[in-house]
């Protein structure tokens, strides 16, 4: 039997995580681990129990829910644990910082809960909650915003022409299983294309690896001021 997926709930207000516990726990292979109401206790509660993954809150008293992000992603021992940000603010500036602190995916705490429920699948999974609208916008964004990332800079001539592909396949949403269909591949191949184009990007998940794709141009990030842009 697969094991259920962990989850450590970290939000100031009880009554949400009361109600994010309720739902969760009613869900067969899903289990609650913990509960943090700041974000130093999120990250004590992620060494504690291992979750799978972190539903965070942005805006928590002491430590915010960003700088425990950034913590959780940059602990070698919590390697294994994804963070999906979840909060009722939506502001670009909040998703940016986001992604770029480590988290795997973002969501409004209004979404349905069958979104909230399939997008702690999708992270627990080891893909990135991408909307192909609100993330093209936003990475559009980031590509000017983190001028001073660290990347190797022969990465981009260490990709083959099929990972090249598919880390651009990758930032336009697609997952494992779309990219292997429009590539007619298999959905392990398409994985571990997508690995090694993280590994010689030197990104530590897939949603850097979608921020990549764009600032080296695998694709051309969308004009957010477009009329078009999604």
């Amino acid at each position: 039997m697969t094991e259920p997926i962990r989850v450590l709930i970290a939000d100031d207000e009880m009554l949400v995580r009361a109600g994010f516990r309720a739902l969760i726990d009613a869900e067969p292979q899903m289990i609650v681990v913990g509960e943090a109401a700041d974000g130093a206790a999120a990250v004590d509660l992620a060494r504690q129990t291992n979750p799978d993954v972190v539903l965070m809150d942005i805006r928590m008293p002491g430590v915010d829910g960003l700088d425990a992000t950034r913590q959780i992603a940059e602990a070698p021992d919590l390697a294994g644990v994804h963070v999906l940000i979840l909060t009722t603010f939506d502001h670009d500036e909040y998703v940016i910082e986001g992604l770029d602190a480590g988290a795997s995916g973002f969501l409004i705490k209004n979404t349905d809960p069958g979104q909230l429920l399939q997008g702690i699948r999708v992270v627990a999974g080891g893909e990135a909650l991408l909307s192909p609208g609100l993330t093209r916008r936003l990475i559009a964004r980031l590509v000017n915003h983190a001028p001073t990332r660290q990347i190797n800079p022969g990465a981009l001539a260490k990709l083959t022409g099929r990972e090249r592909e598919v880390a651009g396949l990758a930032a336009h949403g697609m997952s494992n299983d779309e990219i292997a269909a429009a590539l007619s591949i298999s959905q392990a191949t398409a994985k571990t294309h997508i690995s090694r184009a993280m590994a010689k990007f030197g990104a530590r998940d897939r949603a850097q690896l979608v921020a990549l794709a764009y600032q080296y141009r695998l694709v051309n990030p969308p004009d957010p001021t477009s009329p078009n842009a999604p």
